[in-house]
């Protein structure tokens, strides 16, 4: 199908494909008018990544994780594991960031964001 098309199935701009393409998210093959043709499959393809990205996943790891999904047995069983693995990266920074606002309610009210260390040694 053309990117035209592509694009309406997808919900998303064209823009949006040519920028996936070019990045290596998808493949077009080229026709000799020079247009692209895509797989009826990149609909679903361009839906997950949606998703993905929706679930905090950045197209790195998209891009990355893409082929063991299509290359795993057991699909659900393989989106588990990466779901848990961004869940442990998750909580790692969500600990840094409830560490990080402590430090800055530690200093609220010295008047000086230093003199919070000094106060507290």
């Amino acid at each position: 199908m053309r990117i035209g098309e592509l694009a309406a199935r997808a919900g998303m701009s064209k823009d949006t494909i040519r920028f996936y393409e070019k990045i290596g998210l998808v493949t077009g093959e080229r026709l000799a008018n020079g247009y692209r043709d895509f797989p009826p499959e990149t609909v679903a393809w361009l839906q997950y990544v949606r998703t993905a990205q929706t679930l905090g996943f950045s197209l790195a790891e998209i891009a990355q994780h893409g082929e063991e999904l299509r290359d795993a047995e057991d699909t659900a069983e393989a989106l588990s594991a990466l779901f848990e693995e961004k869940i442990r990266i998750v909580d790692a920074r969500m600990a840094q960031l409830a560490a990080l606002r402590a430090e800055l309610e530690a200093r609220v009210g010295t008047g000086c964001p230093l003199r919070a260390a000094e106060l507290a040694g």
